[in-house]
C-alpha cells in the first residue's frame, strides 16, 4: 500500500482538528505543497495561527516533528516532478515539443493536477448538496470572461432542477436578483484575476442576506473569498495572453455530475419531459 499523501492525511484528520488547526490545514491545502516548505514561524504567520498550533497539527498528521513533516513534503514534490504527467515529451506527436499545442496542453494538465490536489472532497460534496436542494434557489454570476462559465452552469443546472437564475450582468443585474433572495439560497460566483468589484460586492450582499456563497476563483483568491462558504481555487496560468478557464470548466462539469447523481430520479423525469418538449418544438434534429 502506498503511503498517504499530505493532502490525504489532512483530509483523514479533518474531523479531529480544532478551529485554528482547520485554518492552518486550509492554508496548507490552498498553497500545497510550497506552504509547508517554509520555516515554522513563517508558516504560522502566513496561516494566521501560532507556532504551537503548527506543531499540534503536525503531530495529528502522525509526524514526530516539523522536520519530518517537511521531509515528507519534499519527497512528494520530488515524486510529482518525475511522474509520467510531468515528464512527458510531447502531447501532440505531429507537432514539435515546443509547439503551442504541446505547451498549452502541458500547462492545462499541470493546472488540473495542482488544482485537484487542493480540492477538499468534503467542500465539494457539501457544495453539490447545496445545489441539489430544491428548497434553495440558485443564482450564478461571473465577470467579463467568466460569465460564460456561469451561463454554462445555469444552462445545465436548469435541466436538473428548477429555481436556477443567471445574473447576466454583475454590475446591473443584481437588484432584481437580490429582491427575492432568501436565507439559505445559493450564489455561485466566478471571479479570476483581474478581479471584478461588482462580483465581490454581489457576493458580499448575498452573504449579508444569509445566502450560501460558492466561489470559483484562481490560486491567488478573489477578494470575494472572504464572503464565501465554499471556495474552489483553480490554477489558471497558460502560455497565452489570457488565463485559462479549462480547469474551472472541469470543476463545473464534475459538480454538475455530482448534483445529477444526487437528484437522479427527479432529474431523469425532468430530462424526459424536456425531450418531449424539444420533439414537439422541432427545435433539435434527431440525427
Amino acid at each position: 500500500m502506498q503511503p498517504q499523501t499530505m493532502l490525504e492525511r489532512l483530509h483523514a484528520a479533518s474531523r479531529a482538528l480544532t478551529p485554528a488547526e482547520r485554518q492552518l490545514a486550509a492554508h496548507l491545502r490552498r498553497n500545497y505543497p510550497v506552504a509547508g516548505l517554509v520555516s515554522i514561524t513563517r508558516l504560522a504567520a502566513e496561516a494566521g495561527v501560532s507556532s504551537p498550533t503548527v506543531l499540534r497539527l503536525v503531530h495529528k498528521l502522525s509526524f514526530r516533528g516539523y522536520p519530518e513533516f517537511q521531509s515528507a513534503l519534499r519527497d512528494e514534490l520530488a515524486a510529482q516532478l518525475v511522474s509520467p504527467l510531468a515528464k512527458h515529451e510531447r502531447w501532440s506527436g505531429a507537432a514539435p515539443e515546443g509547439h503551442v499545442l504541446n505547451r498549452f496542453a502541458a500547462a492545462v494538465a499541470g493546472n488540473l493536477q495542482a488544482t485537484l490536489a487542493q480540492v477538499d472532497p468534503g467542500d465539494f460534496d457539501a457544495t453539490a448538496a447545496l445545489l441539489a436542494d430544491p428548497e434553495r434557489r440558485v443564482l450564478a454570476v461571473g465577470g467579463r470572461i467568466t460569465h460564460a462559465l456561469a451561463d454554462y452552469l445555469c444552462t445545465h443546472l436548469t435541466v436538473i432542477r428548477p429555481g436556477v437564475q443567471l445574473i447576466a450582468n454583475a454590475a446591473s443585474g443584481w437588484p432584481p436578483a437580490m429582491l427575492d433572495l432568501k436565507r439559505g439560497d445559493v450564489l455561485v460566483a466566478f471571479d479570476i484575476r483581474r478581479y471584478e468589484s461588482a462580483v465581490g460586492s454581489l457576493a458580499s450582499m448575498a452573504a449579508e442576506h444569509g445566502a450560501e456563497v460558492v466561489l470559483f476563483t484562481d490560486q491567488w483568491l478573489s477578494p470575494a473569498a472572504s464572503h464565501a462558504t465554499h471556495v474552489f481555487p483553480a490554477h489558471v496560468e497558460a502560455p497565452s495572453a489570457w488565463d485559462s478557464n479549462s480547469v474551472l470548466m472541469v470543476l463545473v462539469e464534475t459538480l454538475l455530475a455530482a448534483v445529477q447523481a444526487l437528484t437522479h430520479d427527479e432529474t431523469r423525469a425532468r430530462m424526459a419531459r424536456l425531450e418531449e418538449l424539444y420533439d414537439r418544438s422541432k427545435l433539435l434534429r434527431s440525427r
